[in-house]
Parts: C-alpha cells; sequence; structure tokens
C-alpha cells in the first residue's frame, strides 16, 4: 500500500509540474527521425560540450506533434548582418503554415538601439510575417533580449506557450524577453527546428508538456 502512495504521489507531482521529453537531436538524426526541407544536409555537430545539429530551413520532428508548454533549446547563431536567423517553429502543418518564434543574433548587441529592439520575433505565416506585423504593429511581435548574449555565441531559450499566449525567456532569465498573443485558431500541429539565411545550430532540445 505505501509503495501503491508513493507512486500515486510521483504521478500526481509529474502531472502538475508537466511531462518533460529530452531530445537528443544528433541521435535523432542519425535514427531518420528528422524531416529536413533543405537542399543543404542536416549536419551532427558535437562542439565544446554541445552535441546537436547544424541545419537550414525546416527540420521537423518526425511523429512529435505539440499543442502547448514549454521548449527549451540551445542555439548558436552568426553575427552577420542579415544573415542569420534561428528558433523553434511549432503548430506547424506544412512548411507555408505555421508559427515561430526566433532570433536575429546579428541585432543583439547592435549600435543602433532600434535594432537592438528587432532581435526575438514572432511570426504566424503564411498571414503575418515579420514585414506586415513590423509596419502594423511596431515593436509589439520584436523585442530586444535580456540578458544580451555575444551574438555568436551560444545562448539558452525557454519558450512558454500557453492558449494564446507565449513568452520567450533568454539565458534562464526570470523575465521575459518577449510576450504576445498569437494571431492563429490552430493550436496543434507539428514541432522544429527553424533557420532562414546562414545555417544555424541546435542542441539540447526538451518539450515539456
Amino acid at each position: 500500500m505505501k509503495q501503491l502512495m508513493i507512486a500515486l504521489l510521483l504521478l500526481i507531482a509529474g502531472h502538475m509540474h508537466g511531462q518533460t521529453t529530452s531530445y537528443d537531436l544528433s541521435q535523432l538524426l542519425k535514427e531518420d527521425k528528422l524531416v529536413a526541407h533543405s537542399n543543404e544536409p542536416v549536419q551532427p555537430l558535437n562542439a565544446n560540450g554541445y552535441k546537436g545539429i547544424s541545419s537550414k530551413g525546416i527540420v521537423w520532428l518526425k511523429d512529435v506533434t505539440f499543442k502547448e508548454g514549454t521548449v527549451d533549446v540551445d542555439l548558436r547563431g552568426k553575427d552577420v548582418f542579415l544573415q542569420s536567423f534561428l528558433g523553434i517553429a511549432f503548430h506547424g502543418i506544412d512548411t507555408t503554415t505555421y508559427e515561430v518564434i526566433y532570433f536575429r543574433p546579428f541585432n543583439f548587441r547592435h549600435a543602433d538601439t532600434l535594432r537592438r529592439k528587432w532581435s526575438v520575433q514572432y511570426m504566424c505565416l503564411p498571414d503575418y510575417d515579420y514585414d506586415k506585423l513590423r509596419k502594423g504593429h511596431p515593436l509589439v511581435y520584436e523585442n530586444a533580449v535580456n540578458p544580451v548574449p555575444e551574438p555568436a555565441d551560444w545562448f539558452h531559450a525557454t519558450i512558454a506557450i500557453k492558449g494564446d499566449d507565449i513568452e520567450v525567456y533568454v539565458n534562464h532569465s526570470q523575465d521575459p524577453s518577449l510576450k504576445v498573443k498569437r494571431l492563429t485558431s490552430i493550436n496543434d500541429g507539428k514541432i522544429g527546428l527553424w533557420d532562414d539565411g546562414l545555417s544555424g545550430d541546435f542542441a539540447n532540445l526538451s518539450i515539456t508538456r
């Protein structure tokens, strides 16, 4: 009976705090459990203690869907102006219909203070790309990041999605770098790694539901 009560308490605690699944991206690549949509191959990565992949375009996790919860991931872009964009795509239907939170590392420490406020972005494609959101709702769907990483260094992102609310935290900060309301009623679908421009690096992906 005592063991049964302990198991029940552990089950309740797990439910209250959510169930976390960690993904070894390099192992998923080896097992053909990543679905890439780019002419450039996905490459395994193991450097400076980070084991993951380097990719370009959208790379969906095969047979993994996501509704709401928290996504944690380590990312590394490049300090190349207007050429490094990377983040997490979710609620994906295909490669044209999805939501995404992504970062522009080249803006993290830009001398132009306005550009620094264009460091982390929410988009809902195909209807709400960054240009439409920036023109119609300036500095609502994008913001600076805090604390500010070095543009070419690894940084950690925590993306919390619950209902219509999204909060983005950088490097385990207590304060969100971005808080937005979602722009679609689609609340389930594919989840994966998103990169545009130059390839980006991803490691230590976990999802808490």
